[in-house]
């Protein structure tokens, strides 16, 4: 049994299943109100309801509506005439389509109101709808007439209880062509890359642990005054909020604030990379990426042409020369090997072949003397 005042009583049209149903309101306002005081002597400000004719204040019993036409005229409207008029919603919320709820415009959202199922009968076709909604993971589209005007609303499962919310007619949503800025603005990446930052930074909360500062603040105030006690002193901090000069520098900030407040450090590392920094290197330069990065090319080619200058010019003997080509010929070549045969190394190569060449020439004219001076 709900402990809550039902606000309409009626039914749900599901197609040919008619499902008795209460209203009651899903959400109640905890904030506090205020009453208006004369200032002078304290006394209570009331608003008094007075009939401009007889100039004396009516009571609520003696009270009706009327509908005020262009030029002023009252015509009077009666709770039996707006009963009687010819529409299905009089007293039922008429389904007329199941959509995916992203279908629904959140603009859309008006009052929440929990439906009940009114009485035993009404209890197995309330759960048929229920369990319907939840497997086909769709909400409901219904109009119903509700405070004298026909209203459009959406069933949804809340829980175990089918919750409906008032939505405003699609007409009744203003355009955003004169909201949105005029001038056309330019975000860079790295601003983007920020706010992500910020938003990693943040991260997600629990809407139950969030409750009314404000609230609490005022009645910690209206406490403090009725014990005779001096009010609550404002917090001093730093202000926040203000003309935004520097966005990045506000980026920076905020997300330095949101990770101090989370109790991390500035520059700890919360995987969301906004601390690290991009060192872009010189044209022509390219960083070193590990041992394959070296340069066995110009290595090898250094070795070849060092070794290649080595040829037995200046020896007399042969054996010492011989001796001397064959091991710059083995060093040549492992040098070659070593540089992966690039162009470098065969250059050197074929120059150090040369050289060599012109050393054996040497060599036997030199030799050739000797031979005939020993006949």
């Amino acid at each position: 049994m709900l402990h809550v005042r039902s606000i309409w009583n009626g039914a749900i049209s599901f197609g040919l299943v008619s499902i008795p149903i209460k209203v009651v309101n899903a959400t109640e306002s905890h904030a506090i109100s205020f009453r208006q005081i004369h200032l002078d002597d304290g006394g209570r400000i009331r608003y008094r309801k007075v009939c401009e004719l007889e100039d004396s204040e009516v009571s609520t019993a003696e009270i009706g509506k009327a509908y005020e036409d262009a030029d002023g005229t009252l015509i009077p409207i009666t709770d039996e005439d707006l009963a009687s008029l010819p529409i299905p919603t009089a007293r039922t919320i008429e389904i007329v389509a199941f959509v995916p709820a992203d279908r629904i415009d959140p603009l859309q959202m008006d009052t929440a109101y929990y439906l009940a199922a009114n009485g035993v009968p009404a209890a197995k076709p309330y759960v048929l709808l229920r369990e319907a909604l939840k497997r086909s993971q769709k909400v409901a589209v219904a109009k119903f007439a509700l405070r004298g005007r026909e209203r459009l609303g959406m069933l949804r499962v809340v829980d175990d209880v089918i919750a409906m919310h008032g939505l405003l007619w699609p007409d009744e949503i203003r355009a955003t062509d004169e909201v949105a800025p005029d001038a056309a603005i330019t975000i860079r990446d790295k601003e983007l890359d920020m706010a992500d930052a910020l938003m990693d930074t943040l991260g997600e909360v629990d809407l139950t642990d969030l409750h009314d500062d404000y609230r609490e603040a005022v009645e910690e105030l209206v406490t403090a005054k009725a014990e005779g006690h001096e009010a609550p002193a404002a917090p001093t901090g730093e202000k926040t909020g203000g003309k935004v000069l520097d966005l990045m520098a506000a980026l920076e900030k905020s997300v330095r604030a949101a990770k101090e407040s989370r109790g991390e450090e500035a520059g700890e590392d919360t995987g969301t990379g906004e601390d690290a920094e991009v060192t872009r290197l010189p044209a022509g330069k390219t960083a070193a990426r590990g041992p394959a990065r070296t340069a066995p090319k110009e290595v090898g080619g250094k070795k070849s042409t060092s070794t290649a200058k080595k040829p037995a010019v200046k020896k007399t003997a042969a054996k010492k020369s011989t001796a001397r080509k064959s091991t710059a010929k083995t060093t040549g070549e492992a040098a070659t090997k070593q540089s992966g045969g690039t162009a470098a190394s065969r250059t050197s190569a074929s120059r150090t072949s040369a050289k060599k060449t012109a050393a054996k020439k040497t060599l036997t004219k030199k030799a050739a003397p000797r031979k005939r001076a020993s006949a």
